[in-house]
C-alpha cells in the first residue's frame, strides 16, 4: 500500500546537489543520491550546461526516475550555478528539491504566441492573491517580449523571475516535458513567501534623453540633434576616436516607465553609421522614449550585488530554504573575474543557502526581459 508523500517540514533547506562528471548517466546518479528521496518533493528545479543540451530530455527522465521527482522545471545554459559556484562550458548539472505544497504550485504550460495554454489553470489562478512566476524562454522566440508581459499582466498580481536559454546547441526546457521554442516555467502561490531582487551590472553616465527620431530599432535624432553626436559626447573623447572600442562596453538604457527606484533596461549598440550619425540598438524604439547611456563597471556592479544581497537578507522573515539565481551569460567571469567571484559574494551574504541557476542570455524580471543583470529568488 502506498501513500501519497507529504511535504517536508515547513523550514527544512530544500535538497540540492550538483556534478561535474563528465557522463549524464553518472551526474545524475551523483546528484540523485545526494538528494536521496525521502523529501516528499513533488517539484524539483535542473539546470544543465549546454554540452548536455542535446541529452537533456534524457537527463530530466533519469532524474524523475532516480529521485521520484515527478515534476522538473529549467533549462540549459552556457554556465551553470550553485552555492558559491560557477561552471562553465563543460558537463554540469545542478538540481534541486522543492518540497513545496501541491496547491502552491502549477506547471506553467508552452506558451508560445499567446496565453491560451494558460486556461488550465483558470481555477487555480482565481483562488491566488498574488502568483510568482519562474520562467524559461527561448531566445529564438520573436514573441517572447511580449509573452512575458502579458504572462505578467494576467496573473494575480503577478511578478516573474528567470531567463532566457543560453546555449550553443538546442535551446531546450523543461516543464513537466521537454520542449523548445516557448516561454515556460512553473507558477508558485505568492502565499509561499519567496523574496525576490535584480541587480544591475552597468552605471549611467551621462544625462538623461529624449528619442526625438527612429525608425524601428534605428536612433536617428536624441534631444534634436543626430544621436551619434550626442552619443559621442557622452561616451567621452578617449572611446570617440575609435567607436569599435565602445562596443561591449558602452549601452542603451531605457528608463522603466512608472518606475521611482531608477530601474532600466539595457541593450546592446548593435550598429553605428559615421557617414549619418545614425546608432541602432537591440530594441525596437518610439518618439519620446526616455534614454541614458551606461557603461559596464565592474566595480559598481559588485557594489550593487552587495547591495542586493544585503537588502533582500534584510526582507527575510524566516531562515532561507533555497534560491534561484539567474545571471547574465556576460556577468560571471567576465564581469567579475575567475574564481565563482559572483556566486562567491552571494553566499557570503546569505550563508550556505541550497542555490542552483544558469547564466542566462537575457534576465526576466517583473515583467519584462534585462540584460547585464543578476536575479535572485529566496524560499
Amino acid at each position: 500500500m502506498s501513500t501519497r508523500p507529504q511535504a517536508a517540514p515547513a523550514r527544512e533547506p530544500f535538497p540540492a546537489a550538483a556534478s561535474t562528471s563528465g557522463e549524464w548517466r553518472e551526474a545524475v546518479r551523483e546528484c540523485a543520491r545526494a538528494i536521496g528521496r525521502g523529501h516528499g518533493a513533488g517539484l524539483g528545479f535542473v539546470y544543465a550546461t549546454d554540452a548536455w543540451a542535446d541529452a537533456f530530455p534524457a537527463i530530466v527522465g533519469a532524474l524523475r526516475e532516480e529521485t521520484g521527482i515527478e515534476h522538473w522545471a529549467g533549462t540549459v545554459g552556457t554556465g551553470i550555478c550553485w552555492t558559491g559556484h560557477e561552471h562553465y562550458e563543460h558537463p554540469g548539472l545542478a538540481v534541486m528539491a522543492a518540497p513545496l505544497p501541491g496547491e502552491g504550485w502549477r506547471l506553467l504550460p508552452p506558451l508560445r504566441e499567446d496565453l491560451s495554454a494558460l486556461a488550465e489553470h483558470a481555477d487555480w489562478l482565481g483562488r491566488l492573491e498574488n502568483c510568482l512566476g519562474v520562467v524559461h524562454g527561448d531566445p529564438h522566440n520573436p514573441h517572447l517580449p511580449r509573452l512575458i508581459g502579458q504572462l505578467a499582466a494576467v496573473l494575480p498580481n503577478g511578478f516573474l523571475v528567470g531567463g532566457l536559454t543560453s546555449s550553443r546547441g538546442r535551446h531546450v526546457q523543461v516543464a513537466g516535458e521537454p520542449m523548445e521554442g516557448c516561454l515556460s516555467g512553473v507558477l508558485l502561490d505568492g502565499a509561499l513567501g519567496v523574496r525576490t531582487a535584480l541587480s544591475q551590472g552597468c552605471t549611467p553616465i551621462g544625462q538623461r534623453h529624449v528619442i526625438t527620431e527612429c525608425e524601428r530599432n534605428i536612433l536617428i535624432g536624441i534631444d534634436g540633434r543626430p544621436a551619434l553626436d550626442v552619443f559621442e559626447e557622452e561616451i567621452g573623447e578617449v572611446l570617440a576616436r575609435d567607436l569599435r572600442r565602445a562596443a561591449g562596453y558602452i549601452f542603451a538604457g531605457f528608463p522603466v516607465p512608472g518606475d521611482d527606484t531608477g530601474d532600466y533596461l539595457v541593450r546592446n549598440i548593435v550598429g553605428l553609421d559615421t557617414r549619418h550619425r545614425l546608432l541602432a540598438v537591440g530594441e525596437l524604439l518610439e518618439p519620446g522614449q526616455p534614454l541614458l547611456f551606461c557603461r559596464r563597471d565592474a566595480n559598481t556592479a559588485w557594489r550593487d550585488l552587495e547591495r542586493m544581497t544585503d537588502e533582500l537578507a534584510a526582507r527575510l522573515d524566516h531562515p532561507p530554504r533555497g534560491a534561484l539565481y539567474f545571471s547574465c551569460l556576460g556577468r560571471g567571469r567576465h564581469t567579475f573575474g575567475e574564481g565563482s567571484r559572483e556566486l562567491g559574494l552571494i553566499r557570503e551574504r546569505l550563508g550556505e543557502v541550497p542555490l542552483v541557476g544558469f547564466f542566462a542570455n537575457g534576465e526576466i524580471h517583473r515583467d519584462r526581459l534585462y540584460g547585464w543583470t543578476g536575479v535572485l529568488a529566496v524560499f
